[in-house]
């Protein structure tokens, strides 16, 4: 390995293919050490375990020149000297490593090098799901005292909350996210959402009620039947997949026997095969802390957008059940974010995701002008912690009426403060399934004919808007979600 760790001046892909390999050998050494030491009790040496670490990517910046322009908000050096992150599964995130690495190396000049880091990769980390758990009369514990383990003090969004400390004599952060905090998040999206990270595409749908997710399965296999359709394949929670190839009674059968229900928040995943990224829909069920925690983990995938489509209360009394909300601001009353996103940091609205759902629903209801505009109100939501807010209407009320909001809901505000925080675009489109500061509450007769009415037609722009996304990649990762001293990898 010492040819290797002396490796410098690498291309974007001779980098990639030296952080595959350099990965590879560390978790097939983690693996063959903890298969001896399960059939032998014969542990790691010192020396076998600086074998078990972690990949490290530098890059290098020293400019003689002009410095280049480029409108780009990512992928670009602003400050002269060494950036660094470590790297894990660079197989998968092989596309992701190469978009940011080309133009650093073409456009600035950048020199890039590979080599072992210090940080250990955890053992659960390298195996496959519940394996950590099964290794005969091995106990957990006795692994853990002998095995690299999962350490919170190695965890943390200190580079992506700004709290990373300046020092000239260290790297700067190259990413959002490292290896150890990825790999913490990849496991857990698993955990949560019954499927594998792998299968979750870029773009990302985000809901809070389950017959969006039955209408996006119906979409799913409807498309995998289509001639001449993009799409490839539908991977449901627990691991089944339906392909094209599928017959349509087994397909459904498939469906019929996920096991959702197992998972707090179930995903379904349907993927394309022109290489533009599939969609991704995810339950996450009522509430801020929901929301904050699947996005915390789902950040780690760099996705191209998330967007909360989802029902909210009508605070107008000109607004009609079924009508829609286009959130452009956001009076954010959940809470949860508030140590690491003051309420007075503003929450920008992402001018193409703006416009990008506008579109789609003039596309998909056929209504444009005024007839969208009596349909379709842009407005500020309010996201509460407390489903009975209500309860507390006297208190509540000079705040709502201050903000100006059009609709109240539990989660919007926290998913676009978390895009906001975490650099990822993001977008809320709801849709009025109660008005309750006017008399029309939601009762079980008036909810289930809205749901019945009102799911196709929202489910449709939202996957519309996705379409409408998908050749607007450059000016999508907009300028407004970076800070002054931003990591370079988007």
């Amino acid at each position: 390995m010492d040819d290797f760790t002396s490796m410098q001046e690498l291309t974007p892909e001779q980098a990639v293919a030296r952080l595959e390999f350099a990965y590879d050998h560390a978790c097939f050494t983690l693996r063959e050490a903890l298969a001896r030491y399960v059939k032998t009790g014969v542990a790691p040496t010192a020396a076998e375990r600086r074998h078990f670490r972690y990949p490290r990517l530098d890059i290098t910046w020293r400019p003689t020149g002009a410095l280049p322009y480029t409108s780009r908000a990512w992928a670009k050096l602003q400050v002269p000297g060494v950036y660094s992150t470590t790297v894990t599964q660079p197989a998968f995130f092989r596309p992701y490593l190469l978009e940011q690495l080309e133009p650093l190396v073409a456009e600035f000049g950048a020199s890039l090098s590979v080599s072992v880091s210090d940080l250990e990769i955890p053992y659960p980390y390298v195996t496959e799901g519940g394996d950590e758990f099964s290794h005969g009369t091995v106990q957990v514990a006795e692994l853990a005292r002998i095995f690299p383990t999962p350490r919170l003090s190695t965890v943390g969004d200190e580079v992506a909350d700004g709290l990373w400390i300046f020092d000239p004599d260290k790297p700067r952060p190259l990413a959002l996210f490292d290896a150890v905090r990825t790999d913490f998040s990849l496991k857990r999206l698993q955990h949560y959402t019954g499927s594998h990270w792998r299968n979750i595409q870029p773009w990302i749908l985000l809901t809070n009620y389950q017959r969006y997710v039955d209408g996006f399965v119906r979409h799913g296999l409807e498309e995998l039947q289509r001639p001449g359709s993009p799409y490839a394949a539908l991977y449901l929670p627990g691991g089944a997949v339906v392909t094209r190839e599928t017959p349509v009674e087994e397909a459904d059968a498939i469906v019929a026997r996920a096991p959702w229900q197992s998972f707090q928040m179930p995903a379904y995943s349907l993927t394309r095969l022109d290489g533009e990224g599939g969609t991704t829909i995810v339950n996450i069920g009522v509430g801020p802390s929901n929301a904050k925690n699947i996005t915390d983990h789902l950040a780690v995938l760099r996705p191209n957008c998330w967007l909360m489509i989802g029902h909210c209360g009508g605070l107008r009394q000109s607004q009609v059940i079924g009508d829609y909300v286009l959130a452009h601001g956001y009076l954010r009353r959940d809470k949860i974010l508030d140590e690491l996103l003051p309420p007075e940091v503003p929450v920008p609205a992402l001018a193409e995701v703006q416009l990008a759902l506008q579109e789609a629903a003039a596309r998909v209801t056929g209504d444009r002008g005024e007839a969208l505009k009596r349909r379709l109100r842009t407005g500020t939501v309010v996201t509460y912690d407390d489903r009975n807010w209500e309860l507390r209407w006297s208190q509540e009320r000079r705040r709502i009426n201050l903000s100006r909001a059009i609709a109240v809901d539990m989660e919007s505000g926290t998913l676009a403060a978390q895009g906001y925080r975490l650099r990822v675009p993001y977008g809320t489109l709801l849709c009025v399934s109660d008005k309750p500061l006017h008399g029309e509450i939601k009762l079980p007769g008036a909810a289930t004919a809205f749901y019945q009415r009102a799911v196709g037609e929202h489910l449709a722009i939202g996957l519309q808007t996705i379409d409408l996304l998908r050749g607007q990649l450059h000016s999508l990762h907009s300028r407004k979600l970076r800070a002054f001293d931003e990591p370079v990898f988007r």
